[in-house]
């Protein structure tokens, strides 16, 4: 496996004033990890969304002007990790943006947010389905779940379980999609649980088993993909680099688990010994 050591890491995902979900939960995951953070918000969200009440302010235009001057200045990456984006318009933009930073060397991991337990989000529609199918299609990773992964591959779509053989077919599709890793969590079949992945590295399938604690924090998947990016920039194998990120997210789950307050999300910051991988598992 190539060491890449890439340290120099724009975040692409919205901001929440309340909660720890999106960059207020990747910001302290990735910056323990020992990489520079920058960030371009896609929105400015009052509090997570399972309050039920809450406030959303898309920056499209800032984001297009900030890219504009970042531009101008000649400032670069070595690796864009995008999250939630808020519109079609905003797909479009950053897809304008990470084919110019590819040019330049880039590596992109895309978390292509846009659904959960076998339906898209309100307000997400089949355009915006098509636009992200583009996005993933400069990614070196991308880490949908089971319900995004089958609205981007078109097929099983609104199916909570799957069965193996379907999930290989998935994997198929988003690679002629033109996304090069991927790493699809949440993935219930008939003969378990699984995160399902296909590493264009060693052109390998792999089917790495969990059991799902059941409790439920907002932002545990924005945690498992800024544990999963970290690890591969500094040059750990996709499937091992899974592997922490599971066992990571799940030590995170079960000790906060008595938390009252679960829409808060997972207060990273007092528990990043969890993710000192090198000392607990080498």
């Amino acid at each position: 496996m190539r060491n890449y050591m890439k340290d120099q890491i724009l975040l692409i995902n919205d901001l929440a004033g309340y909660g720890k979900v999106a960059l207020s939960a990747m910001l302290p995951v990735m910056t323990h990890a020992g990489l520079n953070l920058y960030n371009l918000p896609t929105a400015l969200v009052s509090n997570t969304l399972d309050y039920g009440k809450f406030e959303i302010l898309e920056t499209t235009e800032y984001m297009r002007k900030t890219m504009k001057v970042w531009a101008e200045l000649g400032f670069s990456f070595d690796a864009v990790c995008t999250g939630f984006i808020a519109s079609k318009e905003q797909v479009k933009l950053i897809s304008g943006y990470l084919r110019e930073q590819k040019k330049k060397g880039t590596w992109i991991f895309v978390d292509p947010i846009m659904g959960d337990e076998g339906k898209l989000y309100n307000g997400i529609e089949e355009k915006t389905v098509g636009y992200m199918r583009d996005l993933c299609s400069l990614a070196d990773v991308i880490v949908p779940n089971l319900t995004e992964a089958s609205f981007l591959a078109g097929m099983c779509q609104g199916k909570e379980v799957i069965t193996q053989g379907e999930g290989r077919e998935i994997l198929k599709k988003l690679r002629k999609l033109g996304a090069k890793s991927i790493v699809i969590t949440s993935v219930k079949t008939e003969a378990g649980d699984f995160v399902l992945i296909y590493d264009h590295q060693t052109d390998t399938v792999s089917e790495l088993p969990f059991e799902q604690i059941p409790v439920r924090f907002p932002g545990t998947g924005d945690i498992f993909s800024a544990i999963l990016a970290s690890q591969v920039l500094n040059g750990t194998a996709l499937e091992k680099a899974a592997q922490r990120a599971m066992s990571a997210v799940r030590q995170l789950i079960a000790i906060n688990h008595e938390t009252v307050d679960k829409f808060k999300g997972i207060p990273i910051e007092k528990n990043l010994e969890v993710l000192n991988f090198e000392s607990s598992e080498d």
